[in-house]
């Protein structure tokens, strides 16, 4: 039963790269856009049911390892290929496949007045890049995760720059691509520093050796940190997490899939992946945690104060990542792969949920909305759903993941991170109800009231409403049966906890209600009372402001540094070198007349000389 595991994995893996190959390769297939989108979808799906099948024949058994060399050496492979596939891997595939099938079928639509051959482009990154997120989830070994860890990089880059006319779009995928580099150095440096410690990346061996105490111990804490940094850089923890953000320059659906699936997952699953080797590190377990609840807490203070849909939904991306990483920094790496899988859902939710909205009022500001539950039924439903699930509402998908990380961060012994993350789910549920009155119940005349561009709103068609409805009951399901059977602990969590939780969350809502809904508490004065905060937060925290301040003052100073002294020192060397030579060979030359007797009189000088060197010397 295992064994059949391995082609539906490998089909499930190879259709989206097979799509972004022939739609890249065949030009006519690539400038035809709607039937590129069509075979593109096609593929997705195939990929999809193969991921189901391939988990269903797993079914708990023994995982499945199944590797090629690739990299010869004088004692056997350098390096392999190939799958290691079990319950954690090929639960991570199915949510992959789900959310990058139905962001491309929604996609035909939010996109349907792009030019022909851009669509073509489009439908062939997002393929390449489920292709490369599946590699990085199916990879047996670090080198193999570190090249499609590197070709989802890549992927990001261009989808959040798709529009590259615009300045914005351009600035911000090059932020993206940087920053996340930024952090790979530190990937790439971990993995060669392991490898050079243990002998080979395969994970299964190193897992075993990790068991073992086969692995030194002595600059294992260096391993594992400059793994979390490549983890941090593509999971946006502070400090790294400035580039998400202004990712949302791209095309709703792409921030939906790298919100939910993709790019911003890949570093809270490297850490879930490899928790038995970070189990050896406590004191790197102790920053991972304290630097994700540090992070929860502040991306959800910076959504407080933004107007823009998707930059809200930005923000508790990075907060919900920063609860994921509290918990595998707890030791407890299962709740946040828990939270991950649960946020994958409601997150592509929220996502597609305010391109409808976007689609709709040709507004990202929710100042431009208002009312919009009467005109939008259909999107104001699941949007709420959705909702309700990131608050951590009983009966919602995220309520059972959010109680699991609590539970993990108190189980560890971290008090104040328990603080910090009880203080973010407060603020979760205050600004996304915030949301939800302004945009779809505000008045005119309200902050968020309703505006001229939502005058003939209405719900999106069915290729936009479909995905939607798929999302709202996956996680209204989820929600229920972790409500009514509670996930399996792998702690003995608090009795109080889930009344903690639920009273936390409650009480966001009844004070986003009391302030933008029946306005008992005045949003001016609640603004003011938090002034200094609010400034600080409007501003990033000054965050964008150091690092510009970084390249500015630092970098650009020492790529100055650099240019001067490879301008004067470096070449200045060789043109006075390469001068003197010149010089030496003119006055040289003078001595070639083209005369005979001149070349006589040379050749008995010299003969001369010769011999009265040899007289000395005798």
């Amino acid at each position: 039963m295992t064994r059949n595991a391995v082609p539906l994995v490998l089909t499930a893996l190879l259709l989206p790269a097979a799509a972004a190959f022939v739609i890249g390769v065949v030009p006519p297939l690539r400038r035809s856009g709607r039937v590129a989108a069509w075979f593109s979808i096609a593929c997705m799906a195939g990929a999809f049911v193969s991921a189901i099948l391939g988990w269903a024949a797993l079914d708990g058994a023994t995982p499945v390892h199944v590797v090629w060399p690739w990299l010869p050496s004088a004692n056997g492979p350098f390096a392999t290929v190939g799958i290691f596939a079990d319950a954690q891997s090929t639960t991570m595939l199915l949510l992959v496949t789900l959310v990058a099938l139905l962001v491309q079928i929604y996609s035909t639509t939010y996109l349907h007045d792009e030019p022909s051959p851009a669509l073509g482009r489009y439908y062939a990154l997002q393929s390449l890049f489920a292709f490369s997120m599946m590699g990085v989830v199916l990879a047996p070994n670090l080198l193999q995760l570190f090249i499609c860890w590197e070709l989802v990089g890549v992927c990001s880059c261009l989808l959040i720059g798709y529009w590259y006319t615009k300045p914005e779009a351009a600035r911000a995928a090059l932020k993206a691509f940087w920053m996340t580099k930024l952090g790979d150095v530190g990937l790439l440096i971990g993995i060669v520093l392991l490898h050079r410690a243990t002998g080979t990346f395969d994970l299964l061996e190193l897992r075993a050796m990790a068991a073992a105490g086969g692995i030194p111990i002595d600059g294992l804490a260096l391993i594992t940190f400059c793994l979390y940094m490549g983890a941090a850089g593509k999971s946006a923890q502070f400090p790294l997490h400035v580039w998400l953000p202004d990712a949302m320059e791209g095309p709703t659906p792409v921030s939906a899939l790298i919100h939910a699936a993709t790019m911003v997952t890949a570093g809270v699953y490297l850490l879930a992946r490899t928790d038995w080797l970070f189990a050896l590190t406590p004191g790197v377990l102790a920053i991972v945690a304290w630097n994700g609840a540090f992070t929860a807490l502040l991306a959800a203070i910076l959504a407080c104060v933004q107007t823009d849909i998707k930059r809200v939904l930005a923000y508790s991306t990075v907060s919900q990542l920063g609860y994921m990483m509290a918990a595998i920094g707890a030791g407890v790496a299962g709740a946040g792969f828990l939270h991950l899988l649960t946020h994958g859902v409601f997150k592509a939710l929220l996502f597609l949920g305010a391109g409808a909205v976007i689609h709709a009022v040709h507004s990202n500001e929710i100042t431009d909305m208002g009312g919009l539950a009467k005109k939008m039924p259909q999107t104001a439903i699941v949007f709420l759903v959705g909702t309700l699930s990131l608050a951590g509402v009983p009966l919602f998908a995220g309520f059972a993941s959010k109680e699991e990380v609590l539970g993990a961060v108190w189980h560890g012994g971290f008090t104040v991170p328990f603080a910090m993350l009880l203080f973010a789910a407060f603020l979760t549920a205050f600004y996304m109800f915030r949301v939800v009155f302004l945009a779809f119940f505000g008045t005119k005349g309200h902050e968020g009231g309703e505006g001229h561009e939502g005058a003939h709103a209405h719900d999106a068609p069915l290729l936009m409403t479909g995905p939607l409805w798929v999302l709202a009951l996956l996680a209204v399901t989820i929600g229920i049966y972790f409500t009514v059977n509670e996930p399996w602990h792998e702690f003995e969590a608090p009795h109080w906890l889930t009344y903690v939780a639920v009273t936390v969350a409650l009480s966001g809502i009844l004070l986003a209600y009391l302030t933008y809904q029946r306005r008992a508490i005045s949003a001016d004065a609640l603004a003011a009372a938090f002034a200094p905060i609010r400034t600080a937060a409007r501003r990033n925290f000054w965050l964008d402001d150091v690092f510009l301040g970084i390249y500015r003052g630092v970098l650009l100073t020492f790529a100055r540094l650099v240019g001067w002294i490879d301008r004067y020192l470096v070449d200045g060397v060789l043109n006075v070198v390469s001068a003197w030579t010149l010089d030496a060979g003119d006055r040289l030359r003078r001595i070639q007349t083209g005369k005979v007797q001149d070349y006589v009189w040379a050749v008995g000088l010299g003969l001369l000389a010769l011999m009265a060197w040899i007289g000395v010397a005798w």
